[in-house]
């Protein structure tokens, strides 16, 4: 099993499958009553209320065949569904179980925390369990100790640091424990969906410090997360699970993007010809059938270049005055800002319309964005406003010209208002 020089885990076919089922009740007289309820073909009277029979031998594919190669420096995140197969990988990779099938290779020393409190003993205190971890990890007191006051400060645990963890709340074990697994000297970090138990605070000083971890010292981090945000905010590379399989593994907003369905993704042009991408409203006064960029056969947009986009609906009631508000969001589903066009077209009932918009996109970053057309309509003064139609649009991404020394980063957002002007130093 070769592994090139900056390849820090490697994974061959890699499969863990569990046997479905209770292995036993925790006595033998229950055992053997179940046993023996088995053998005259009645119900097992020892089994939970809601629970499913399982058939011997009936088994779990948890992980299913996964090859991955991690190099060095890479941040990277792994998403899916819950029992996509995320947890047991990490499980595996950070050699707590062992797999059914395969083979893995490492180079350097794993740091994982995989839910709250991993590695900690209980009746010891926050200092004893820094170097319980440090012990664990190899290093010795002496290296330790170089690091401990440093993690105590990230912690934010300075007055609890010599009371048992067994007393800490939830997330003060989260803080210690972080701290712990990214101040110690591992090559390695593996990092389970347990930031969120902590504030959000600490959470961004959490993907900060991971960031720097991989950037400045070279080391490297994966991160599962349901968080789309913070996936976005830390990795430079995404891999998306679906029951055990890797089904993508590469850009990540395009691994967002596959994980969260993708409305609507086509180069130019869409029909409604169901409710697919329709929200409900309260009142459906019209049906958007068609969607398109005029004169675009792909959905690619270059520097100043405008989108032109055309609507096609039809009149499912009088409409005395329509509105509509197209919204632009980002790959995490996050609207960064919208289009308002008010009172600008009434008809009739069974008539059918289409309508062209010019959309100025220029400040808009480089990147994949979502479009969403929410029509609404006021019928009198007396009432407010209602939606009236709301539905997914087309997909269009930027690519912008890089006019700064440094590049645009989509950390800093996704909006750029321009240059800010430069005062004159002092005041006359």
């Amino acid at each position: 099993m070769s592994m090139d020089k900056n390849c820090v885990i490697l994974t061959e076919n890699l499969h863990k499958e569990y046997r479905l089922g209770v292995i036993g009740t925790g006595t033998l007289r229950h055992d053997l009553q179940s046993w023996f309820a088995k053998k005259r073909g009645k119900e097992d009277p020892n089994r939970r209320i809601g629970m499913r029979d399982v058939a011997d031998g009936d088994t779990f594919m948890a992980v299913d065949g996964i090859d991955l190669e991690i190099y060095r420096g890479e941040r990277v995140g792994i998403i899916g569904a819950n029992g996509a197969g995320k947890s047991t990988l990490l499980k595996l990779l950070s050699r707590i179980t062992s797999p059914t099938e395969g083979r893995i290779a490492y180079r350097g020393r794993i740091a994982s925390m995989l839910e709250v409190g991993t590695g900690f003993h209980a009746e010891l205190t926050g200092r004893e369990n820094i170097y319980l971890n440090g012990a664990i990890l190899g290093m010795s007191r002496a290296e330790v100790d170089k690091k401990i006051d440093q993690i105590i400060t990230f912690s934010e645990c300075e007055k609890f640091i010599d009371t048992p963890v067994k007393r800490y709340s939830s997330g003060m074990f989260v803080k210690l424990a972080f701290s712990v697994a990214a101040h110690l000297d591992a090559e390695i970090v593996i990092m389970d969906e347990v930031l969120a138990v902590g504030d959000m605070k600490f959470q961004k000083k959490c993907i900060a410090k991971m960031r720097e971890l991989a950037i400045d010292e070279n080391r490297t981090v994966l991160y599962v997360s349901h968080n789309m945000s913070t996936i976005q905010d830390l990795c430079n590379r995404c891999i998306v699970l679906e029951h055990g399989k890797k089904v993508y593994d590469g850009d990540v907003d395009e691994a967002i993007k596959l994980y969260m369905g993708g409305d609507n993704d086509e180069f130019f042009a869409a029909e409604y010809n169901d409710d697919k991408y329709k929200n409900p409203v309260k009142r459906h006064d019209v049906n958007l059938t068609k969607a398109k960029y005029i004169g675009r056969t792909t959905n690619l947009f270059y520097g100043d270049e405008p989108i032109q986009l055309e609507l096609e609906w039809e009149n499912l009631a009088d409409i005395p005055s329509l509105s509509l508000r197209i919204e632009v969001q980002d790959a995490r589903r996050i609207p960064i800002t919208s289009y308002l066009i008010e009172d600008f077209y009434s008809g009739k009932k069974g008539e059918t319309h289409k309508e062209a918009f010019t959309l100025d996109v220029s400040k808009i970053t480089r990147g994949r964005y979502i479009t969403r057309y929410i029509f609404f309509n006021k019928k009198n003064e007396q009432v407010a406003y209602d939606d009236i139609e709301d539905a997914a649009g087309l997909v269009f991404r930027r690519q912008t010209p890089d006019d700064t020394k440094r590049p645009w980063n989509r950390l800093w957002g996704s909006i750029r208002l321009g240059n800010a002007l430069l005062l004159k130093k002092g005041f006359e």
